[in-house]
């Protein structure tokens, strides 16, 4: 009777070990909980709730442990690997704010400041940390955590625990399609501003044409930051919606579909 019960408890650690290992990677760089300004000790806590209120809802999909310390160090270390690319490609996908806020900044005409991104952890445009950090408060209110957490639970299917390791190159393939999207959405976001500085530049080509003496870096640097700034004001809502919307479809495709 002790044996089956010491088999049951220690099954019982390992189911949650292995749980933690997926869960607590992805935690650790999903967007929102798994930024560099969030306390280290708020993301191991978050990691160890979520995984303790995952692993009986999943144990189904965990395999037995037979004993054997090499085959639980290799599935540790493949459970380690599928939640760290769960949580890149999230990653990725959040990074569209920062490549449409560079995109918007330099059109702007404030491409030359830099400030710190809190969401990248990295110096960025000022355009890209304010869209970021919006972008991560929308992600909360509007409830597009949970498609994360989803997917965590949706990749137990698609990546079996205990299985063979995911295949490099199909990763690799799935991170470079990310990225590639990820872009394309903050391109489009900040297509707006490419059209208006368009016709700003063709406009001051046009009047230095014109009336050469003039300094058309002078007079054009203001009136692109104001019509910059007008642009945003017209567009945010909009800007914020479609990036909304395509996260949302980027992340049920990617992590249904790996």
């Amino acid at each position: 009777m002790q044996s089956l019960l010491e088999e049951y408890i220690l099954s019982q650690i390992v189911l949650y070990m292995l749980v933690f290992c997926r869960v607590g990677t992805t935690v650790m760089i999903m967007p929102g909980v798994g930024d560099g300004f969030i306390n280290p000790n708020v993301r191991l806590v978050f990691a160890v709730a979520m995984s303790f209120v995952m692993a009986p809802a999943i144990s189904q999909l965990i395999p037995t442990w037979h004993g054997d310390a090499a085959s639980l160090v290799w599935m540790m270390m493949t459970e380690i690997l599928i939640g760290f690319f769960i949580g890149t490609i999230a990653k990725i996908f959040m990074a569209a704010l920062d490549t449409g806020g560079m995109l918007v900044s330099m059109n702007l005409g404030l491409g030359n400041a830099q400030v710190f991104n809190p969401q990248m952890a990295s110096q960025g445009s000022i355009m890209g940390a304010f869209l970021s950090i919006i972008g991560g408060v929308l992600l909360f209110s509007t409830n597009l955590h949970h498609m994360l957490i989803f997917g965590v639970v949706e990749s137990y299917h698609t990546f079996p625990a205990g299985g063979d390791i995911p295949l490099v190159g199909n990763m690799a393939l799935t991170v470079t399609k990310a990225v590639s999207q990820s872009f394309s959405i903050g391109f489009y976001m900040a297509t707006p501003f490419l059209v208006v500085s368009l016709f700003l530049y063709i406009a001051m080509g046009v009047l230095g044409r014109l009336m050469p003496q003039i300094q058309v870096f002078v007079l054009a640097l203001p009136l692109q930051i104001t019509l910059g700034l007008l642009t945003l004001l017209l567009c945010f809502s909009t800007m914020m919606l479609f990036w909304l919307n395509h996260y949302d479809e980027a992340i049920q495709v990617f992590f249904r579909k790996l």
